[in-house]
């Protein structure tokens, strides 16, 4: 872990208290709770940094929360929460992260560098992709393209506003919920929209 990502860490729990004294970054969005997409969720695919791919179609019959994630992000801390919540929740829950360097330089390492970190200090076991674009525009992931593109995902065209991110799906690919980076993992309005 570099100087900077140890200093991030020290200070995730005081930036996560900032953002709740002040509002910053804590918005959520809530999805009609419709049956249809457009686009179905099952047609796409995990192109994982271990160089295998997942078929979402494994993931039918259990929530889904997609993160874009970062090593070197004041919010990186919530790797372990993330992880928490993946050990918690194992039997109706996918935590799939999305590491990307989209946001000021935050996650300039490989696919195998990125495994390194995130098993190393925060003992990841929960998939995630090879190191790809989540900003709408040429390149974006496909999965960001589906969940950032109401014309796919049948409401939502909200893309990252930063680092951590979430996209909450359903057992029945349907996108339920965006949670913003201030709010962590284990919030209860996560856990909630998890339980439901």
């Amino acid at each position: 872990m570099t100087i900077r990502q140890r200093i991030l860490k020290f200070f995730y729990p005081l930036l996560m208290t900032a953002g709740k004294w002040f509002g910053r970054r804590a918005n959520r969005s809530t999805g009609p709770l419709s049956l249809f997409t457009p686009v179905s969720f099952y047609s796409l695919d995990l192109q994982t940094n271990q160089g295998k791919t997942i078929p979402f179609t494994a993931f039918k019959g259990k929530k889904v929360l997609l993160v874009n994630t970062a090593s070197a992000c004041g919010y990186t801390a919530q790797y372990a929460e993330l992880q928490m919540l993946a050990d918690q929740y194992r039997d109706k829950l996918i935590v799939l992260g999305f590491p990307s360097n989209d946001f000021g330089e935050q996650e300039k390492g490989s696919d195998e560098e990125i495994a390194r970190f995130c098993n190393k200090h925060y003992g990841i076991s929960f998939p995630l992709s090879l190191k790809s674009k989540v900003l709408k525009g040429k390149d974006q992931n496909k999965v960001f393209e589906w969940l950032t593109n109401k014309a796919e995902n049948g409401w939502n065209d909200r893309e990252p506003g930063w680092n951590f991110s979430k996209y909450l799906v359903s057992e029945k690919g349907i996108l339920i919920h965006f949670f913003d980076p201030g709010i962590s993992p284990l919030d209860p309005s996560v856990i909630q929209s998890v339980e439901l």
